[in-house]
């Protein structure tokens, strides 16, 4: 039977059904995007963080603003309640004096002062009166350096009096001014041009006042401390479910599909759970049912090819019988029988691969290992398919004297299928390279081998899907020489080796596969 080992490739191509590697359900490789390293309990600006900062916040803004509307309000209370009964003390006490006019100064008015001065409430009074240019008082000074202005400006505006308070020296005083009148009517009066100013000191309210600051400050941040309490409180029951789903999270991704959270409550949260319960089950049912479809596949292609495989053998050698004897035949039944060989061999090269496909899906190929001469394996390998550098096609930079542990049998298998690959797609000359690469310290050396050709390349929108099982680069091509999975079988076996398998192309042209596997493939888990 004539046949040759190299399969399948860049020219295949319907919509690309699965890379070798998602021909089963690999959960464990997708929970690297939720495991990823491992994470901290507790995190410098987590969500834990954040919410007892927005806790404390609204705690803070909350006894803040209730502290200054507190202070607000008694501050005012305060003041006004001294302000009121010093200004209507005031009042009283001069309506009730009786001056005589025009009012002359001396100890007589003196003396008038200081009997209205001791009558003030709620604190002492110091009284001053100016009359034209009279000036007195109930103290040792005849002017005020308290009273403003705008204080006296406003004593002449209004006959009813006012009232000013004042910071001087950092001492808080309340000033009053008080005109004396003569009543002409019920309605009207008339000013006598005396005026009388009382000036007290509100120390005691002040007091009171930064009391009641300080009361309010040492209020509130016992209170923020407290608090706290709530807050932890607070986050812990919105972080527990968090943090459980971030385990149930990471659990599904490692492939535990069954599981599930406590749903608790009825709030947001265990919405959330329920949500995520429900999510998981659909997930677990739709996984166990491609699960079971894959499995069903897996035994179908399997099964078919064994089943064919014993019919095949009797055709394929019917077929080289036929083959020998289509020299004796007419040129119809000569050609009918040779494309009946060439069909039965390419069905039973498909088998085979289908056979050796179905083995890697369902876990059951086996790599053995061997020390060997990996450039004598090589140059073994293309001598076996008449492949040698006489003709022309194949050329080989094959140094002596490296060894690798390798798996005989599947290394002929990489070498042929890129080789034939490259000469059934590209131009040869086609170039095989065998070189070692170090890579960093603490990692194993690499055996690199490289198949090169010298054809138009790969198109860019292909090398994604190169790997893939029976792609096609150009629809339109529904038959080839291969049987559409020599390259993803070289993916298989490469991956056995514990290897990595690319394909690119050369700047100058041609395409270029690079195998690399370590040297120590027993240490990889071959």
């Amino acid at each position: 039977m004539r046949r040759t080992s190299a399969r399948q490739d860049r020219g295949r191509g319907r919509q690309p059904p699965l890379r070798p590697d998602a021909a089963g359900l690999r959960l464990p490789l997708r929970a690297a995007v939720i495991t990823g390293r491992p994470r901290s309990r507790f995190r410098a600006f987590g969500l834990r963080t954040r919410l007892m900062l927005a806790f404390l916040l609204v705690a803070a803004v909350s006894a803040g603003t209730t502290a200054a509307l507190t202070y607000r309000e008694a501050r005012s209370a305060v003041l006004q309640t001294a302000q009121d009964t010093a200004v209507t003390s005031f009042r009283d006490q001069v309506q009730l004096t009786g001056f005589a006019l025009p009012v002359q100064g001396g100890e007589d008015l003196e003396a008038v002062l200081r009997d209205i001065a001791r009558k003030g409430k709620p604190h002492p009074w110091v009284v001053f009166a100016e009359y034209g240019s009279v000036r007195a008082s109930s103290g040792e000074n005849p002017v005020s350096t308290v009273i403003t202005p705008e204080l006296r400006r406003a004593a002449r505006a209004n006959p009813h009096g006012s009232f000013e308070r004042v910071v001087k020296d950092g001492v808080p005083y309340l000033t009053i001014a008080m005109p004396m009148v003569f009543k002409t009517s019920p309605d009207s009066v008339l000013p006598s041009g005396l005026v009388l100013y009382a000036v007290m000191r509100m120390t005691d309210e002040q007091v009171n006042v930064d009391a009641l600051l300080m009361a309010g400050r040492d209020g509130a941040l016992p209170g923020l401390a407290v608090a706290l309490i709530p807050g932890l409180i607070a986050a812990r029951s919105v972080l527990r479910p968090v943090r459980e789903l971030s385990q149930a999270a990471r659990s599904m991704g490692s492939g535990r599909l069954d599981t599930r959270i406590a749903v608790r409550g009825s709030d947001e949260l265990a919405d959330l759970a329920r949500t995520f319960n429900e999510s998981a089950a659909q997930l677990e049912q739709s996984v166990r049912e491609l699960r079971e479809a894959e499995a069903r596949a897996r035994r179908f292609a399997s099964d078919v090819s064994h089943e064919l495989r014993t019919p095949l053998a009797g055709m394929l050698a019917v077929t080289e019988v036929l083959d020998e004897d289509a020299d004796h035949l007419d040129a119809d039944t000569a050609r009918a029988v040779r494309l009946v060989s060439a069909e039965t061999g390419k069905l039973a090269v498909l088998v085979e691969d289908l056979m050796e496909i179905s083995r890697f899906d369902a876990r059951a190929a086996e790599l053995n290992a061997d020390e060997v001469d990996v450039a004598e394996a090589i140059r073994k390998t293309l001598h076996n398919r008449h492949w040698t550098d006489t003709d022309g096609r194949v050329r080989t930079e094959l140094p002596d004297g490296i060894r690798a542990r390798l798996d005989p049998r599947r290394f002929d298998i990489v070498i042929a299928n890129l080789v034939g690959n490259a000469l059934r797609h590209g131009s040869a000359p086609v170039t095989v390279r065998l070189r070692t690469e170090a890579r960093s310290p603490g990692t194993p050396t690499l055996l690199i081998t490289e198949v090169a050709d010298n054809g138009p390349g790969i198109q860019p929108a292909v090398l994604p899907h190169i790997f893939d099982r029976f792609y096609k680069a150009d629809a339109a091509r529904t038959r080839s020489a291969g049987s559409g999975l020599g390259l993803a079988i070289t993916w298989e076996n490469v991956k056995l080796h514990g290897g990595t398998i690319h394909a690119r192309n050369l700047p100058g042209g041609g395409a270029v596969f690079t195998v690399g596997i370590p040297l120590h493939t027993e240490e990889a888990g071959g």
